[in-house]
Formats: C-alpha cells, structure tokens, sequence
C-alpha cells in the first residue's frame, strides 16, 4: 500500500527545518510596522460580551432612549417585568372606567397585548345627551372620548327618526306621500327609514374597511356608530328647511353644500381620531361615503 509522508518533494533537511509563523493571512507585516492594541472605552462591553455597532450607550448596561428601540432589549427579573400587574406596580389595568394608582414611567417598555386596545379608553362613557351636543360643540374631544365605545343605541335612532322625515326633503316624495292614503303613506316611510339605516351602516363599514386599509387601528362598531350620527346630525338643518321651503329652494340648497363640507370635517376628524390617522388618509377613508351622501341626498335636491 503506498504511503504519504511529510515533506515529500523536498530535502530531508528542509521538511526538518522549522517554518516560521505568519499572520496577517500569510503574509509577512510590512517593515516598520508596530503591533496595535485597542484603547479602553468607558462605553466598551466587558470582554466576552457582544458589542452592538451603532449603539448610542452612554454607559454599560442601559441606552440613553427606550429599551424597546430597535436592536436593544431590557431584561426583566420574574414580576418586574411591564405586564406583571400587581398591586405597587407602576403599571395599573384600566377596570371598570378608573384607572389604577400607578403611574407610566418612561424606563418601562409598551407591551402589546392581544386583544387589547394599545392605550386605556380616554375617559367614561358618555351619556347620549353629551355625545349629540359634543359632535357638535366639541367634536375633536368626544371623538378621542368615544373612540373605544359602542354607540349602537344612538346612532340606530337618530338614523331612524332621520330616513322618517327624509322622506319629507324631496319635494315629489313628499307629494306622493301627503296625497296617497294613510295606510299606503305609513309602509312607504319605514321602508325609506329602514334603508336610511342600511346605507349608514355600509357606508360606515366601507369607511372603516378603508381606514383599516391606510394603517389605522380603530374598532369597527365605534366608527360606523359615530359615522351614522355624523351623517344624520350634519344633515338635520338642511333637511329642517326643506321640509317647509322644499328642496329646490336657494337657502336650502345653500345649506345642502355647506352641511356636506361640515359631514366631510368631522368625518376626517373621527376617523383621525379613531384610528390614528393623519387628516389626509382620514379624509381619504371617508371620501367614499362622501360621495354618496352628494349622490343620495343632495343632488337630488338640485
């Protein structure tokens, strides 16, 4: 069997002779070159432990920003952890409309929790009389307020009592309805309130499908409640001239336009308000029913 030994090729003298060590990839340093040693940083890990480049430390051991910044982590002991709610923890659950004792520190990281809202509601409830004068008076601070609320409740009857007296708006309509017998007036209104509540109700979930589709993160039963009273509220004085003035007249006409612009506002605002967004992508998810509000209830009128 043949066999294979060190220094096959050369001289017996020179596999014998002893090779000298090199670095750098094999190649000898060049000439007046003196070895480098890394000078101590009082920013530098201890040794053995990784070191992250583009790291704003100050000092060892914590960053300047939040622990929760993208390449940083925080470690936690078992109950100190942001989610150990307890009693003396700086984190308190929000239950039953209060709010716990503690406080937010800004060392903690925000925790996400699934199923959850990412922040505590803004405030209680409010009563339906303070949720119509608000969208009005104030509309900004109960849309902030109301954000996590279901309003079915008022925005199915304020939507109802408007499909009844829309029927009104139209002068036709109206005809038809006042010169035709009671018991064939009586059917023909609630059909009309009962499609009035059908479209508030795809018109809001159209907007919020569009909201949800530019990066918002509201609930779904908030912003069609809220877009169904918007809606019907915004339109109650156009729709209060035209029941005695008819819709053909000049003021009513008047009205009709500047109740759409004051609709579009507050729609932007709550769909901003709801679910995080800038006023652009607001009024952009809410341009949709926009235009079918022009469609179904002003220009019919012009």
């Amino acid at each position: 069997m043949a066999g294979f030994r060190i220094g096959r090729g050369r001289s017996q003298a020179e596999a014998q002779r002893p090779r000298p060590t090199q670095q750098n990839g094999g190649y000898p340093p060049p000439p007046h070159q003196q070895p480098t040693q890394t000078a101590y940083r009082p920013d530098m890990p201890p040794s053995g432990q990784p070191e992250y480049f583009g790291d704003t430390r100050t000092s060892f051991g914590r960053p300047s920003g939040y622990d929760d910044a993208p390449g940083h982590t925080q470690s936690f002991a078992i109950g100190e952890a942001p989610d150990a709610y307890g009693q003396g923890s700086p984190y308190q659950q929000y239950d039953g409309g209060q709010y716990g004792s503690g406080q937010y520190d800004d060392g903690y990281v925000a925790t996400y929790r699934a199923g959850q809202a990412s922040t505590p509601p803004a405030g209680p409830r409010l009563h339906w009389k303070e949720l119509l004068s608000g969208i009005a008076l104030r509309p900004g601070q109960t849309f902030w307020q109301m954000r996590d609320y279901q309003v079915w409740g008022p925005a199915l009857i304020v939507t109802f009592v408007y499909g009844l007296l829309a029927v009104f708006g139209f002068d036709t309509a109206r005809k038809d309805v006042l010169n035709s017998a009671f018991s064939n007036s009586i059917p023909w209104v609630l059909s009309t309130a009962v499609a009035v509540v059908l479209s508030g109700l795809m018109m809001g979930a159209v907007t919020h499908a569009l909201a949800r589709q530019f990066g918002g993160d509201g609930g779904w039963a908030p912003t069609i409640g809220l877009s169904m009273l918007i809606t019907s509220l915004t339109d109650a004085p156009r729709l209060l001239f035209a029941i005695f003035l008819g819709g053909g007249n000049g003021l009513v006409q008047v009205l009709g336009w500047a109740t759409w612009l004051a609709c579009g506002a507050l729609l932007t605002s709550m769909v901003s308000k709801s679910h995080d967004l800038p006023w652009q992508k607001a009024l952009g998810s809410a341009s949709i029913q926009l235009i079918a509000l022009l469609v179904l209830f002003k220009l019919p009128t012009l």
